[in-house]
């Protein structure tokens, strides 16, 4: 697959009259207007899944996109992490290309513990190039029996002489194979649970660590299986506080909880998209099909799930965004991110049913957008907090209420 390209030229640039609802600033517009006009000029194979987000990694970075990853100090953007220009980023490219999103996002969350707790040093020698695109960052933190239960997680690190040293596995790990460094999350007191993990930052070429066991997904991704035997990092490498990787962990993926659902909405938005234009071209019984009525009550349907899981994401990011009293970290933001993750990907997932479903046969032929959306958009549910771990957060919050 190739990015960007479209058999309905009309139909192929992102929307964003949405933009104009209060949630943004014009800044954010600016944001969003630029993106959509370099993102009409970029061509990616995507055929190797691990040379396109190698490619969209380099482009995005040339362009400047993924210095808003990082805050000013280092490199960014903008002064400090902003989640609604987060949001527009991922919208759009996953609008675009669900490659060019993961690429992207993965900058962002592999980088996003050394922006929160990293040493100057630390910061110093990662998030620039990550900003410019020049090294590619990864988030180590599941394993094969610790997925959502993290406090179970059985990679251990040990103090040595020379500073740590990591023995155990990691799976899921996105980029995996493929990144520079690895932000991973490990047991330095193994009976304390979860206040007994501490994160520390790996190069990848770090003796002791395998990167080789690349895992097939359905939707093309680079990810892999690490396995740490005897890999010894400087004490240096600690990020944050010595058992203090769990709350890092979690105030991490809370960053970017929002922008999940927005890359959800992205998707959407592109089936909703093809959806259309199928509608209005293709000839059935003498009319066009969007001339039925079944037609036209589906489209309403797929623009309402839309629209709702859209004010969800963009009430999450600006919530986080609108102060320091009532940002990352307390429950109304939790709340309003999980709320609008578990509401996006779910909606996200019915509109591109339906959407294929609009296509007929056509829908299932392996190559079309929608056929490629429809495999993309079912492993929104899963990472970074699965629609059911959401559920348990918003039921916990009501109780609290």
């Amino acid at each position: 697959m190739v990015a960007f390209e479209h058999p309905h030229p009309h139909g192929a640039l992102a929307p964003t009259a949405h933009l104009e609802l209060p949630f943004f600033e014009d800044a954010h517009r600016a944001l969003a207007n630029g993106l959509v006009a370099w993102a009409r000029e970029q061509r990616v194979d995507e055929t190797d899944d691990r040379a396109a987000c190698k490619d969209w990694v380099r482009r995005l970075g040339a362009a400047g996109w993924l210095r808003y990853c990082v805050p000013e100090a280092h490199g960014g953007a903008l002064p400090a992490l902003d989640s609604r220009a987060l949001v527009i980023l991922r919208e759009t490219l996953a609008f675009h290309s669900p490659l060019a999103d993961f690429a992207f996002a993965m900058q962002g969350l592999g980088s996003g513990a050394i922006t929160l707790a990293g040493t100057p040093a630390q910061k110093a020698a990662y998030l620039p190039a990550v900003a410019a695109g020049e090294k590619i960052a990864a988030f180590a933190l599941s394993e094969p029996e610790a997925g959502s239960d993290v406090a179970a997680m059985a990679l251990r690190a040990t103090p040595s002489a020379a500073g740590w040293e990591l023995n155990g596995q990691k799976t899921w790990i996105s980029n995996g194979g493929m990144a520079d460094f690895y932000v991973t999350f490990a047991k330095t007191e193994p009976d304390a649970g979860a206040r007994g993990i501490s994160a520390f930052v790996v190069d990848a070429d770090t003796a002791g660590l395998d990167s080789s066991a690349h895992i097939q997904v359905m939707a093309p991704h680079p990810l892999a299986t690490l396995t740490f035997s005897g890999c010894t990092v400087a004490r240096e490498a600690l990020l944050g506080n010595a058992n203090g990787g769990f709350k890092l962990a979690m105030q991490t993926l809370d960053i970017f909880r929002a922008s999940v659902a927005a890359a959800a909405l992205g998707m959407a938005r592109r089936a909703f998209a093809e959806a259309v234009a199928h509608a209005k071209q293709r000839k059935m019984f003498g009319q066009t099909l969007g001339d039925f009525q079944l037609t036209q009550a589906r489209l309403g349907e797929m623009g309402a799930l839309i629209d709702a899981a859209a004010m969800l994401t963009y009430r999450a990011a600006w919530l986080r965004d609108r102060s320091s009293s009532c940002g990352a970290g307390t429950p109304a933001y939790t709340a309003a991110a999980a709320a609008a993750k578990l509401t996006a990907t779910e909606n996200a997932q019915k509109v591109i049913d339906m959407a294929l479903q609009m296509f007929g046969g056509r829908g299932v032929q392996v190559g079309t957008v929608v056929e490629h959306l429809y495999r993309d958009i079912r492993s929104l549910r899963i990472y970074e907090g699965a629609s059911e771990v959401q559920l348990l957060i918003l039921g916990k919050h009501a109780l609290k209420a």
